[in-house]
């Protein structure tokens, strides 16, 4: 009963193999990716939601829209300004943001998520370069 020393040393080297990739890392988060707007997006001044709003909520809208879309049969959307869209990601949210690369998959990339969206949905719907 005299190993009380090992077992102490034994978790303190356990432990700290176990928090090593936190200690490495500390300090070195990559800085959040700004998306850039597309002219047309920039001239438009008003997206279907506030910036704040789609940053956090753009997920739940388009789902929100598919359900509409295909179980309501309605396609269109009224914003809290009372302004109408088509509820439609290649063709509303896309005519604006049209660089996937440089507006989606920036932060995409950064969050490490890895939508769905792109199963059915092409990334240039109009098939402009």
């Amino acid at each position: 009963m005299n190993d009380k020393g090992k077992i102490i040393t034994g978790l303190v080297i356990f432990f700290a193999i176990l928090t090593l990739p936190f200690w490495f890392n500390l300090g070195k988060a990559a800085p959040v990716p700004k998306p850039e707007l597309s002219a047309k997006a920039k001239a438009a001044k008003q997206c279907v939601r506030s910036t704040e709003y789609m940053r956090a909520e753009h997920m739940q809208l388009l789902n929100d829209w598919r359900e509409t879309v295909v179980r309501d049969a309605k396609r269109t959307y009224i914003n809290e300004h009372g302004k109408a869209f088509n509820m439609s990601l290649s063709n509303t949210c896309l005519d604006c943001h049209d660089n996937k690369a440089q507006f989606c998959d920036r932060c995409h990339d950064y969050a490490s998520a890895r939508p769905y969206c792109w199963d059915c949905h092409i990334d240039n719907p109009k098939g402009e370069k």
